[in-house]
Protein backbone atom coordinates (compact mmCIF):
# COMPACT_ATOMS: atom_id res chain seq x y z
CA UNK A 1 0.00 0.00 0.00
CA UNK A 2 2.62 2.39 0.86
CA UNK A 3 4.26 1.77 -1.86
CA UNK A 4 2.06 2.92 -4.24
CA UNK A 5 1.72 5.86 -2.47
CA UNK A 6 5.29 6.80 -3.37
CA UNK A 7 4.49 6.24 -7.05
CA UNK A 8 1.45 8.47 -6.90
CA UNK A 9 3.59 11.23 -5.60
CA UNK A 10 6.38 11.12 -8.24
CA UNK A 11 3.69 11.28 -10.67
CA UNK A 12 1.94 14.16 -9.11
CA UNK A 13 5.71 15.75 -9.01
CA UNK A 14 6.53 14.70 -12.40
CA UNK A 15 3.38 15.94 -14.05
CA UNK A 16 3.16 19.46 -12.11
CA UNK A 17 7.29 19.85 -12.59
CA UNK A 18 6.22 19.34 -16.50
CA UNK A 19 3.47 21.53 -16.36
CA UNK A 20 5.40 24.63 -14.71
CA UNK A 21 8.76 24.18 -16.87
CA UNK A 22 7.77 23.26 -19.81
CA UNK A 23 6.28 27.10 -21.15
CA UNK A 24 9.30 27.97 -19.80
CA UNK A 25 11.97 26.10 -21.48
CA UNK A 26 10.00 26.04 -25.07
CA UNK A 27 8.44 29.45 -25.76
CA UNK A 28 11.28 31.70 -25.40
CA UNK A 29 9.87 34.59 -27.67
CA UNK A 30 6.99 37.51 -26.43
CA UNK A 31 3.84 36.10 -27.05
CA UNK A 32 2.19 38.56 -29.92
CA UNK A 33 -1.10 37.20 -30.26
CA UNK A 34 -3.84 39.54 -29.03
CA UNK A 35 -6.17 36.34 -28.01
CA UNK A 36 -3.19 34.44 -26.43
CA UNK A 37 -2.50 37.43 -24.38
CA UNK A 38 -5.86 37.98 -23.46
CA UNK A 39 -6.19 34.75 -22.30
CA UNK A 40 -3.14 34.33 -20.46
CA UNK A 41 -3.70 37.72 -18.80
CA UNK A 42 -6.88 36.57 -17.23
CA UNK A 43 -6.19 33.19 -15.95
CA UNK A 44 -4.70 34.73 -13.02
CA UNK A 45 -7.88 36.04 -12.00
CA UNK A 46 -10.16 33.18 -13.24
CA UNK A 47 -8.28 30.73 -11.08
CA UNK A 48 -8.52 33.28 -7.80
CA UNK A 49 -12.31 33.24 -8.88
CA UNK A 50 -12.56 29.58 -9.24
CA UNK A 51 -11.35 29.36 -5.51
CA UNK A 52 -12.99 31.74 -3.67
CA UNK A 53 -16.56 31.37 -5.11
CA UNK A 54 -17.29 27.99 -3.64
CA UNK A 55 -15.56 29.19 -0.29
CA UNK A 56 -17.86 32.43 0.07
CA UNK A 57 -21.19 30.02 -0.11
CA UNK A 58 -19.79 27.26 1.56
CA UNK A 59 -18.25 29.49 4.66
CA UNK A 60 -21.47 30.63 6.06
CA UNK A 61 -24.20 28.98 8.01
CA UNK A 62 -26.43 28.65 5.03
CA UNK A 63 -25.71 29.31 1.36
CA UNK A 64 -28.16 32.10 1.12
CA UNK A 65 -26.01 34.85 3.34
CA UNK A 66 -23.05 33.33 1.45
CA UNK A 67 -25.18 34.72 -1.85
CA UNK A 68 -26.25 38.29 0.10
CA UNK A 69 -23.02 38.99 1.21
CA UNK A 70 -21.29 38.08 -2.14
CA UNK A 71 -24.10 39.81 -4.50
CA UNK A 72 -23.32 43.19 -1.58
CA UNK A 73 -19.44 42.78 -2.05
CA UNK A 74 -19.77 42.75 -6.14
CA UNK A 75 -22.09 46.10 -5.94
CA UNK A 76 -20.00 47.95 -3.63
CA UNK A 77 -16.58 46.82 -5.21
CA UNK A 78 -19.01 47.85 -8.84
CA UNK A 79 -19.56 51.52 -7.05
CA UNK A 80 -15.44 52.00 -5.92
CA UNK A 81 -15.55 51.08 -2.65
CA UNK A 82 -12.32 50.08 -1.03
CA UNK A 83 -10.92 46.38 -0.41
CA UNK A 84 -11.68 47.18 3.57
CA UNK A 85 -15.39 48.51 2.75
CA UNK A 86 -16.14 45.78 0.54
CA UNK A 87 -14.77 43.10 3.13
CA UNK A 88 -16.86 45.07 6.08
CA UNK A 89 -19.91 45.36 4.58
CA UNK A 90 -19.89 41.22 3.37
CA UNK A 91 -19.44 40.95 6.80
CA UNK A 92 -22.26 42.90 7.92
CA UNK A 93 -24.27 41.53 5.42
CA UNK A 94 -23.55 37.72 7.00
CA UNK A 95 -24.05 39.38 10.17
CA UNK A 96 -27.36 40.51 9.84
CA UNK A 97 -28.80 38.17 7.27
CA UNK A 98 -27.87 35.28 9.39
CA UNK A 99 -29.60 36.85 12.55
CA UNK A 100 -32.74 37.56 10.29
CA UNK A 101 -32.50 33.49 9.06
CA UNK A 102 -31.20 31.88 11.86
Amino acid sequence: MTHNIWIYIAIMSLVTIAIRLLPLTLIRKEIKHPFLRSFLHYVPYVTLAVMTFPAILDATQSQISGALALIAGIAAAWYGASLFKVSATCCLVVFLSELVLV
